[in-house]
């Protein structure tokens, strides 16, 4: 990146940016990526502080207010925020509806399906339902090219914080950070020996004779429905996931990812790496922390891929503490871009790595709104590869859901059914207490019908 303008001037796409770009480019009539989430606030609601806090927070996340234009005289595409870009928050009253929630999820519905031109569209919009005298909606929607999950996480704690504050029970709290400021910031790593240290790791680590699929930008098939299932996980799970993270010295967010990469492993087809079998997962990595990224609403979420192995005769605890081990590493070199990885293996432009199968893990806890009951509801978070796995839930672990989405081009429905009963068995059966000494081939034999030689 160079020539970047901080007041106010057009600036560059970043790298993640830049993949939403070629897929709008590629698939200009399609409603591809679209991210949208709704808060149900329940509760003594002070309308008039939710409306002014919901305004102000969007007036300080001027992602929501960019907009971008096609590279002139050989330069690519760029973007800055406008205020004539910015949303508008909508108030509409549905209490004389004889179902209001009914009609809220019918207009909420609407306009996640419809297009958005990233040239000429607002790319959020901002509506607050009344359905009662103490019930709201605030639906956000956006497009990923400038928000990402935890981004919209970002803006609803924003939010609540200065609702309370507005009813004088907290501090206002600090605005974001620029987007600027975090362009410059990236324009000086990308010059930087960790950006180079950062480089030779992924070069050393991906250096295996391992297939990294490449999809066409082209040739991405968005016509087809896919597979989709969601269930909340029992408490059980929940409560002994907790236990047994907090025993193994592990993050519960890292143990359920290497839980269930064993389970793909051994339901998956995996590589041969010379001495050993690998299964390729990718993993979303926030990539924040040391940022001024940490306090501003962006897409800055990166894409890890990950070599699982592992021995069916080693004990499930090894596996893990081996494991975990890697993804630290890995994560010390996070912030280099999966699309500069892609770029250094000479992936071709308008292609990209296929990100399957993909486990995520969201920990973000619905915001507090004074003493309102506030429940999140994710209604779009854009296409997936192939197969993958998401987990939502508070950031203890609990009231945890899986999503399990796939292709049926290359999941059969049966195949499907099974993964949508066998998973959450098997992560019950390895939070046991006697589950972390055992092999993990004993703790396939009860679910997978797999060769554990």
């Amino acid at each position: 990146m160079s020539e970047i303008e901080i007041a106010g001037g057009w600036m560059p796409l970043t790298l993640g940016q830049l993949d939403f770009w070629e897929e709008f480019s590629s698939h200009p009539d399609l409603p591809l990526s679209t991210v949208a989430h709704y808060l149900d606030i329940e509760g003594d609601v002070d309308e008039d502080a939710l409306v002014r806090a919901i305004a102000q927070t969007v007036r300080e996340a001027e992602v929501l207010s960019v907009r971008f234009r096609r590279g002139t005289g050989g330069q690519g595409p760029q973007q800055r925020s406008d205020p004539r870009r910015a949303p508008i928050v909508e108030h509409i009253d549905l209490c004389a509806f004889p179902d209001p929630f009914a009609e809220a999820e019918r207009l909420m519905d609407a306009d996640v399906r419809a297009k958005l031109n990233l040239t000429t569209d607002k790319l959020s919009a901002q509506l607050l339902f009344r359905l009662g005298e103490k019930r709201y909606l605030w639906y956000l929607r956006a497009h990923h090219i400038v928000v990402d999950g935890y981004g919209l996480a970002l803006i609803e704690q924003r939010c609540g914080q200065l609702y309370r504050h507005f009813r004088g029970r907290a501090e206002a709290g600090h605005p974001f950070h620029s987007f600027a400021s975090f362009l410059a910031e990236e324009d000086a790593y990308r010059g930087s020996r960790r950006w180079e240290a950062d480089r030779a790791f992924w070069s050393e680590y991906l250096d295996l004779p391992v297939d990294l699929p490449v999809l066409d930008r082209g040739g991405e098939d968005y016509g087809e429905p896919g597979l989709h299932h969601g269930a909340a996980l029992p408490d059980a799970i929940c409560r002994n996931l907790r236990a047994t993270a907090s025993s193994a010295k592990i993050g519960w967010p890292d143990l359920l990812v290497l839980l269930s990469g064993a389970y793909l492993y051994a339901t998956m087809p995996r590589q041969s790496a010379g001495d050993r079998d690998v299964l390729t997962l990718w993993l979303p990595f926030m990539s924040r922390w040391g940022s001024v990224g940490a306090h501003l609403p962006a897409m800055l979420v990166n894409i890890l891929p990950f070599h699982l192995s592992l021995d069916p005769q080693e004990t499930l605890r090894a596996f893990l503490a081996r494991s975990v081990g890697v993804l630290r590493k890995q994560r010390l070199h996070g912030r280099y871009r999966i699309e500069q990885i892609a770029a250094d293996r000479g992936v071709p432009k308008n292609s990209r790595f296929f990100f399957s199968p993909l486990i995520n893990v969201l920990p973000f806890s619905s915001p507090d709104f004074g003493g309102c009951r506030v429940t999140r509801h994710i209604l779009a978070s854009g296409p997936g590869d192939g197969f993958n796995l998401t987990f939502r839930g508070e950031d203890d672990g609990s009231r945890l859901t899986l999503y399990i989405d796939a292709d049926p081009a290359m999941t059969g429905r049966d195949a499907f059914e099974r993964h949508t009963r066998d998973l959450p068995a098997f992560l019950e059966h390895c939070l046991s207490p006697e589950a972390m000494d055992r092999p993990v081939a004993d703790l396939w034999s009860n679910f997978i019908s797999v060769d554990c030689s």
